[in-house]
């Protein structure tokens, strides 16, 4: 009987347990960053991904307001009650504790309670717009764990946009768009993020949801981090693998959930009706009194501890990581490019630790062709030095110049490479491409460029023909040498002795046994019509 009492209870406080905690409270196991194993070597360390706990980020953040004078309270002025809009008898005063209402009541302990918030001044240069700009930054890469909450005492703004910054504030994307009416403020349709998918988790919508005007018990704006999550991990997250698995593999989807800076940016007060009340403007201003920001430090799953000091949020790196996110190898230990941990496998992940600079060859990542590595701080990355075996690159996994890529050959074989033999005549240069084909000069062909197109013949290099057989004859009796020149009678010059050569000497005339006659005619042209020149002038009857 009272066992099945206490079953009843137990049974009735799971079922309470799951409703009042629909996400769980711990991620992962990515608490340790190393711990000690025995194998057969004996006591060693293993490494694993680690990552910061997740806390309230409002506690190392400052706050600025733009304008910087939009406080209310100097000079003190009076405004509307929260629940009664038309009673205009509260006060503003920034020289009295009591009255006033700085910016730093957004995050002290007692924020949710009334009595406790920021406050802008009032409507009163209404038609001009009464915006405000609160930007909190944290000089630190930061990653959201969960829901943006935004608590307002006054009524919820009219118009808000939630924008982000990966820059430390020198760019801004927005997040998320605010309004009462999405397609006159912001010309975007309505959505909330239940209309969004895991293809669709990225797009920057605008909601109504939280849009409500001027009214007392709805004061909370949200931005859901993990609705966004459950995309991947299920409704109640239970599923982390998935949702780490993408974390991991999409760099877009991680940063979408990373930021250094926030900035609020309220366009418009809560107005509650279509027209503002030019008569008692006083009961329009923004006022907020708790804003919750959950996440860690981002530090690559290169540790667990983030420090604050001297007002700056630095991570305390393991790994031979260092740097204030653990965004390079320590020095001494650049024996292979720097990469953040990763979360997968789960439930440890893979650490990727940094190691030291002269290794042995192995995780020199060499190939066996040198022994020696070398950190270029400005890269942040590891090359091989002096490589061998006609082999050059960051892991001498390329061919020197002049030499060309062995197929049959693996990576680690000392003649991986093997030199081109371009001719020197007939290439352009030594160098060949990836199948040892030389790259030949015009007239040039094979593999090795020793070879002559149709049309050139080789001669110190394929030359083009100035003369043959068969197209390019010589003239005038002249005879074809190797394609390269015609042989001329000594009457004769020219490319394919096409010229007179006294032509060249301007000599040709009747005394000069080769000219052309007077009148122009050759008299070579004239033997042949001689005999029917004077067969006609013989004719009788004529």
């Amino acid at each position: 009987m009272y066992l099945s009492r206490f079953l009843s209870i137990h049974a009735l406080w799971v079922t309470v347990s799951s409703v009042m905690q629909p996400y769980p409270l711990v991620w992962g196991h990515y608490d340790v960053c190393k711990t000690q194993i025995y194998t057969e070597e004996g006591k060693v360390w293993d490494y694993m991904a680690c990552q910061p706990e997740s806390t309230d980020m409002t506690k190392y953040l400052k706050v600025k307001l733009d304008p910087p004078d939009i406080t209310c309270g100097d000079p003190p002025e009076t405004f509307c009650a929260m629940g009664n809009p038309y009673m205009c008898n509260n006060e503003c005063d920034a020289s009295t504790p009591e009255l006033a209402h700085p910016p730093e009541l957004m995050f002290d302990f007692e924020g949710r309670h009334p009595s406790t918030f920021w406050q802008s001044a009032t409507w009163k240069e209404y038609p001009k717009p009464l915006q405000v700009n609160i930007t909190l930054s944290w000089s630190k890469t930061i990653e959201l764990t969960d829901n943006i909450v935004i608590t307002f005492e006054s009524g919820r703004p009219d118009q808000m946009i939630l924008e982000k910054s990966l820059d430390y504030g020198r760019t801004w994307q927005p997040y998320q768009y605010y309004a009462t009416d999405c397609l006159d403020a912001f010309h975007m349709d309505p959505k909330s993020v239940k209309d969004l998918s895991q293809h669709t988790v990225l797009e920057i919508i605008c909601t109504e949801e939280y849009s409500t005007g001027y009214t007392t018990n709805s004061k909370i704006i949200h931005f859901e981090i993990k609705d966004r999550f459950a995309f991947f991990a299920g409704p109640r997250l239970r599923n982390m693998a998935s949702l780490y698995g993408q974390l991991d593999t999409t760099k877009k989807l991680r940063d979408f959930f990373t930021v250094t800076d926030l900035r609020i940016r309220l366009l418009r007060p809560a107005v509650g009706e279509i027209f503002v009340d030019e008569l008692h403007l006083a009961r329009y201003f923004y006022a907020i009194s708790d804003i919750k920001v959950r996440g860690r430090c981002k530090c690559n799953l290169h540790a667990t501890v983030c420090v604050y000091d001297n007002s700056k949020l630095t991570c305390e790196c393991e790994h031979n990581t260092t740097g204030p996110d653990c965004g390079k190898c320590k020095k001494n230990y650049q024996g292979r490019p720097w990469s953040p941990g990763s979360y997968l496998p789960i439930p440890k992940g893979t650490a990727n630790t940094c190691i030291p600079s002269i290794s042995s060859i192995g995780n020199c990542e060499c190939f066996g062709h040198s022994n020696r590595c070398s950190y270029i701080d400005l890269l942040n990355t590891v090359i091989c030095v002096s490589c061998k075996h006609n082999t050059r690159g960051q892991h001498c996994e390329l061919c020197r110049l002049g030499y060309f890529r062995n197929a049959s050959a693996q990576l680690d074989d000392e003649n991986v490479c093997i030199e081109c033999y371009c001719n020197p005549l007939g290439s352009i240069h030594d160098r060949c491409n990836g199948s040892g084909f030389c790259e030949c000069k015009t007239g040039t062909t094979g593999p090795k460029c020793d070879e002559c197109l149709p049309g050139n013949s080789w001669h110190y290099g394929c030359q083009p023909n100035v003369c043959d057989n068969e197209l390019l004859h010589c003239q005038n009796g002249g005879t074809c040498h190797n394609n390269v020149r015609c042989l001329c009678p000594a009457a004769y010059t020219g490319i394919l002795c096409e010229k007179l050569r006294c032509e060249e000497a301007g000599s040709c005339g009747p005394g000069s046994g080769q000219g052309a006659p007077p009148g122009g005619c050759p008299a070579l042209l004239l033997l042949p019509l001689l005999p029917a020149l004077l067969g006609t002038a013989g004719a009788p009857g004529l």
